[in-house]
């Protein structure tokens, strides 16, 4: 293949090559929906191609790319299956965390608080900050106590 050919920096989908909320599987979809060779390097795709494979990866459904492949199934506001790319997963990744907060679910709470959401145990992991574990009182020497004079008992002896 020529050098010339080689593109170093392609854009799909408003970004370069590495984008967010498209993984390996969803990569590999895509590929196999358009009948496209995995081992080509990105560089040597025409353009045409690249406009297919953004058509498919921005609207997966027309494609018949399966539902369960989506980052957001069953949407709260639209109740529709989507995949969101880019800013507007870490947009709407944002807005569940707030509402859950503002509708006081306990994963919210446990959003706010800092805490880990998913049901993990706390008692030797996510320490952070300054509450770790017992701070013992630094205390001033206190003056030696008097010997007290006690009987003592022979070894031996009852």
């Amino acid at each position: 293949m020529p050098e010339e050919n080689f593109r170093h920096i392609v854009r799909i989908v408003n970004t370069d090559v590495k984008g967010e909320g498209v993984g390996f599987s969803y990569s590999n979809a895509v590929l196999k929906t358009l009948n496209m060779d995995e081992n080509k390097q990105i560089g040597y795709i025409p353009e045409t191609d690249l406009k297919k494979v953004e058509e498919v990866i921005l609207n997966p459904s027309k494609y018949n790319i399966p539902s369960w492949m989506f980052n957001r199934r069953k949407d709260f506001d639209t109740g529709n299956d989507k995949h969101i790319l880019t800013t507007d997963l870490k947009l709407q990744k944002d807005n569940d965390i707030k509402r859950l907060r503002k509708i006081k679910a306990y994963r919210g709470i446990r959003h706010s608080l800092g805490q880990p959401v998913r049901g993990q145990r706390t008692r030797s992991n996510f320490r952070r900050g300054s509450a770790i574990g017992v701070n013992k009182k630094k205390s001033k020497m206190a003056p030696a106590k008097a010997p007290t004079t006690k009987p003592t008992r022979e070894k031996g002896k009852k």
